[in-house]
């Protein structure tokens, strides 16, 4: 066995015992962003090691993953501190107030169908933040709202696979030219509803009765100063991030950092003649960032890179190919494999695989491979961007969403794509 060899079996246990480590951050007591965090750098560092090139081409791949992770942290800080911004002028309370049943399944269909739309406009991510900000704002009790979170999670994820700018690995297939327009959207909606539905359907039969009544009457909270007003910029201003990268070309990041620069000055504008406003500019709202949930998403990340670079994942992909005949097979395993790594590498390695001459633009393995890797990831909370997002800022371990959330999402899962074999 050469040292290549030796490298890549240690840099798959050290990623397994990290993931585990993730997994039982409860048990352990050892916060999963620390454990992220340090896989990261002994993952990079291990392939550093076992690389026969040079240290100057394992440098030039990290700088390029670090460019790519980098933009989705960017988006994420920006799609975060947008929220938030909204979130402290009370801006929420002027759509939650008309939102507001205390019947369960007639609020799990109206989150559900909310971040489904949603996530279609937006993208999966922006949309579950914005839902677990308005979800706190209805119901107060952290248990009572697991089901409509773990809900938000999958309608998001289901939503984001059927439009180009919905989902990262949709993006991806989309801008590399797998896939068009059109025919993603009109291929893969129906799928992606039905994807939703079943968990929809799963959870409306468990629900009964009525919610209580929040603490706070959203009818007679005062909102802050300017609330109205920042919460059409800043709303719009996420809408514009989509429309941005379709004008420019530009990635989605700067469409979102470009939309929070916008709400800054709109703020700075309204509150900069008033000292008592302090707590309503953004200097004061960036401490309030969850700043450990975006390191989480780092180390994550930069692990699954450091996988992919020393071609485990590539691989594993070819393994498929070579003893898996079947594409919609293929494509499932990706999307259940999605679950639980990163599903950007993932297709990723299988863009590699296939070209565009053997497999043209719109064929049904591209279709298939963006409903499975869009959706896959609702299965576990780590396997999405939306649940990890979920797993940050609600603090929902890694066991509990497998018991609340992982059969239906599975269900809906085969589901969709069954419906898209079908028809």
């Amino acid at each position: 066995m050469d040292v290549l060899d030796l490298s890549a079996l240690i840099l798959i246990g050290v990623f397994c015992l990290g993931y585990i480590a993730i997994i039982f951050e409860f048990s352990l007591r050892v916060n999963k962003t620390a454990v992220a965090l340090l896989l990261a750098v002994l993952c990079w560092l291990i392939y550093f090691v076992g690389d026969a090139s040079s240290t100057d081409h394992s440098l030039t791949f990290l700088s390029k993953k670090l460019s790519d992770v980098s933009q989705i942290l960017f988006f994420l800080l920006g799609a975060m501190t947008l929220v938030e911004i909204i979130d402290t002028h009370r801006g929420f309370n002027v759509v939650i107030r008309h939102l507001h049943t205390k019947s369960k399944r007639k609020m799990l269909l109206i989150i559900s169908l909310t971040a489904f739309c949603l996530s279609a406009v937006l993208d999966n991510l922006t949309t579950t933040i914005l839902m677990i900000s308005v979800l706190r704002k209805l119901i107060h009790n952290k248990r009572d709202r697991l089901t409509l979170l773990c809900m938000v999670v999958i309608a998001a994820n289901a939503g984001g696979a059927w439009t180009p700018i919905g989902d990262v690995t949709t993006t991806m297939l989309w801008i590399n030219g797998q896939l068009s327009t059109l025919k993603v959207m009109t291929e893969l909606f129906l799928p992606s509803l039905i994807c939703m539905i079943v968990p929809l359907l799963t959870y409306w039969f468990i629900l009964k009765g009525e919610y209580p009544s929040p603490v706070i009457d959203l009818h007679k909270e005062r909102i802050e100063p300017g609330a109205k007003i920042v919460f059409t910029v800043g709303i719009s201003a996420l809408l514009f991030v989509p429309i941005f990268k379709w004008l420019t070309g530009m990635p989605p990041f700067m469409g979102m950092l470009i939309a929070l620069a916008v709400l800054w000055l709109v703020t700075d504008i309204l509150h900069c003649k008033y000292e008592q406003r302090a707590h309503l500019r953004v200097p004061h709202i960036l401490t309030k960032v969850d700043v450990s949930s975006i390191l989480f998403f780092l180390g994550i990340l930069l692990s699954v890179d450091a996988l992919e670079v020393a071609g485990l994942l590539e691989h594993a992909a070819r393994w498929m190919d070579s003893h898996i005949q079947s594409q919609a097979i293929m494509a499932s395993l990706i999307g259940i494999f999605s679950a639980i790594i990163d599903n950007v590498p993932l297709v990723a390695a299988t863009m590699g695989m296939y070209d565009l001459s053997t497999f043209p633009m719109d064929s049904s393995l591209w279709l298939m491979i963006a409903y499975a890797a869009g959706t896959g990831g609702s299965i576990l909370i780590i396997g999405s961007s939306a649940g990890v997002a979920l797993m940050g800022l609600e603090k929902i371990d890694f066991f509990t969403y497998l018991k609340k959330a992982s059969l239906p999402a599975f269900l809906g899962f085969i589901a969709g794509m069954g419906a898209y074999l079908l028809l």
